[in-house]
């Protein structure tokens, strides 16, 4: 087994164990409330939560997002993900590839996971940093190439890189190497944070370069500095420690980069999604597709069916949450009423999204 490869096993592990969790940060989704509508004029059995994403036509506004890549299990946690993914007809994100385009091990990771799942968005995923390392267009190509991927993510996770031992660290003229990609891949490109967050200056550049897909992964999930810091000794553990709580909060990453996203862009809301009233609350901040890693990942290594019954609970309680608003379909959910909290934590209604709705 290569370090990159036991690496990935242990971050499986780590995250399993519950041991790779943001201490002391909430992602912020409990502070949006919607307002209850009694009185919903609509027709549950007729709720619409189907949405568009990379020409192809999804059941719900859900993406797996990228959990494994490389290691000994992979192969079969990507099979379950993409059969369940194509069941449920919802996006599945792939984990790293990077070992898979250095190496001819594809660990789950090759044309036979666009076999499982022929008719669902499947998006690539090298980390951003790798173009300071090697990697340029043909790696990129061949990234897409080997799943028949309909766009490529470039992972950024500068926090990772500085506390990983022998992590790549430099960053240094990545926004122009991504620039000249977006350029000439012919597929979409994407950029997300793994757990951080996206502030909007940040997401500002990576569309006036050509990205087209947003993942802002923020914080209040997985803290991929404690899950690096657990691979250490306690030295490294102790370096680590200041940077457990590092990063903006998923809400209000989406809330800063909503109003940036133009026409044919696509924002997703990750980092910390624990179960579909979150979800309804990434949609309503602005997102086009919520995405969910750790909280699916014992289901998918149990078995596709398990992570069936998962996701289909996920998007029974959007359905519940879209009810409760009297939202028809995504559109009427995205300006459904919210509460906010006045003087003497009295919640009062709002109709319109401002920064009130997140002030503690």
């Amino acid at each position: 087994m290569t370090e990159i490869s036991r690496r990935k096993t242990d971050h499986l592990r780590i995250v399993m164990e519950g041991r790779g969790q943001q201490a002391g940060l909430s992602t912020g989704f409990d502070e949006i409330r919607f307002a209850h509508v009694a009185l919903p004029e609509t027709d549950f059995d007729r709720l619409d939560c189907s949405t568009r994403f990379l020409g192809r036509q999804l059941k719900a506004p859900l993406l797996v997002s990228a959990m494994t890549g490389g290691n000994d299990e992979a192969e079969r946690i990507n099979a379950h993900i993409a059969e369940a993914c194509q069941e449920l007809r919802i996006a599945l994100a792939v984990g790293s590839q990077r070992i898979a385009v250095e190496t001819a091990d594809a660990g789950g990771l090759g044309r036979q996971l666009r076999a499982r799942a022929p008719d669902i968005p499947i998006l690539g995923n090298i980390g951003a940093v790798q173009l300071n390392y090697g990697f340029g267009l043909a790696e990129a190509q061949r990234s897409v190439d080997m799943i028949e991927a309909d766009a490529l993510i470039l992972h950024l996770n500068p926090l990772q890189e500085a506390i990983q031992q022998g992590g790549d660290r430099n960053f240094a003229g990545l926004l122009a190497k991504i620039e000249a990609l977006a350029a000439v891949l012919p597929v979409p490109l994407g950029v997300k944070e793994v757990g951080a967050g996206l502030s909007a200056p940040v997401a500002r550049r990576l569309m006036e370069a050509g990205v087209t897909i947003l993942d802002v992964a923020g914080a209040g999930g997985t803290s991929w500095a404690r899950v690096e810091a657990e691979r250490g000794p306690a030295r490294l553990q102790a370096l680590a420690a200041p940077f457990h709580d590092w990063g903006i909060p998923t809400a209000e990453a989406l809330r800063a980069a909503a109003p940036l996203m133009g026409p044919g862009q696509v924002l997703i809301g990750s980092g910390g999604v624990r179960h579909g009233l979150d979800v309804a609350r990434a949609i309503r901040l602005g997102a086009d597709l919520a995405g969910q890693a750790a909280r699916a990942l014992p289901a998918a290594r149990h078995s596709a069916g398990a992570l069936v019954e998962h996701f289909s609970d996920v998007v029974a309680q959007l359905r519940i949450a879209m009810f409760c608003t009297g939202s028809q379909d995504l559109a009427a959910l995205r300006c459904a009423a919210l509460l906010h909290p006045g003087p003497g934590g009295i919640w009062s209604q709002s109709a319109g999204l401002s920064s009130d709705d997140f002030e503690a």
